[in-house]
């Protein structure tokens, strides 16, 4: 099927394989009327806004239901922080953000549809063949672990943070579900840096797809109160004890993967989990003190 513009070269979006799947099964046999064109613009953002929408949501919600009660230690709900009903919170929050959110990023996803961006269909179509796709993949994660840093120190200004980004941070204690309960601007802004890639740099796009599902699951994973992390791999990667830290102590850890760029602006803490003083040793303390209590 082909999804360009007109006269325009085709797009080349891994989108209009998930549009073509979708009008094929559902779509055309289903909703729209068969004089509605598939390639007619309106029909195409409609579209996308509902493969998006309910996609993010599925995703969201089977990714941070699997973390929550495999992976998850329920041992953090008895942390003093942990507010009432947070669970719930989250969830309702996550939904209504993503539902919102979806607006925005459907815009996107036409543009690239319509052919604007530089995602690339085939291995051959890459100067570089498949190192050049292993160069991408690196690319994008340091392009977007680089950007989204400077987005989310920003979103700490006290100019905007209570208007936006102060939502996030009523979870001091965060599970899984909150990887997404995000004021929807804030969570639009901080989801640019995957889109603008696209615009600036070559990238397959079945990669663009893969790598979008894993920033879900790992947004979700540095949420989930599992605080292991392989020794060598500590001062690299910010795992979700580094997270858990910046939800305690608010201007520390900023990063998404990396804490290159927290140690290059000053933001860096070493994880509390692993010095003895994180939100599991509160805890242990808690439920010891209130065990000496009752003997």
């Amino acid at each position: 099927m082909n999804w360009s513009s007109g006269p325009g070269p085709k797009a080349d979006f891994i989108m209009d394989h998930v549009l073509n799947i979708a009008d094929h099964y559902i779509f055309t046999l289903y909703v729209y009327p068969t004089s509605w064109p598939e390639d007619e613009a309106l029909r195409q953002i409609v579209s996308l806004w509902v493969v998006t929408t309910l996609g993010a949501e599925l995703l969201y919600l089977s990714f941070g239901a699997l973390n929550f009660y495999y992976v998850f230690d329920h041992k953090l709900m008895k942390h003093p922080q942990f507010i009432k009903d947070q669970v719930r919170k989250e969830i309702r929050l996550g939904i209504v953000s993503i539902f919102w959110m979806s607006f925005p990023t459907v815009a996107i996803f036409f543009w690239e549809v319509r052919g604007h961006s530089k995602l690339y269909n085939n291995i051959s179509d890459s100067y570089l063949g498949w190192p050049g796709v292993i160069l991408s993949i690196a690319s994008f994660l340091f392009f977007t672990d680089m950007s989204i840093y400077w987005i989310h120190r920003c979103l700490h200004h006290k100019s905007v943070y209570k208007q936006l980004h102060k939502q996030h941070h009523i979870f001091k204690v965060p599970t899984p579900f909150a990887s997404h309960a995000f004021h929807p601007l804030d969570g639009f802004l901080q989801s640019l840096p995957y889109h603008v890639y696209t615009f600036i740099f070559p990238l397959h796009k079945v990669v663009y797809l893969s790598l979008f599902v894993f920033v879900n699951f790992w947004t979700i994973s540095i949420h989930d109160g599992d605080y292991r992390i392989p020794e060598p791999l500590i001062c690299l990667i910010n795992g979700a004890a580094h997270h858990v830290d910046h939800h305690l102590h608010f201007n520390y850890n900023y990063g998404q993967y990396f804490t290159l760029w927290d140690r290059l602006g000053g933001s860096y803490r070493h994880p509390s989990a692993l010095l003895g003083d994180g939100s599991h040793d509160h805890v242990r303390k808690l439920m010891a003190e209130a065990a000496r209590q009752k003997t």
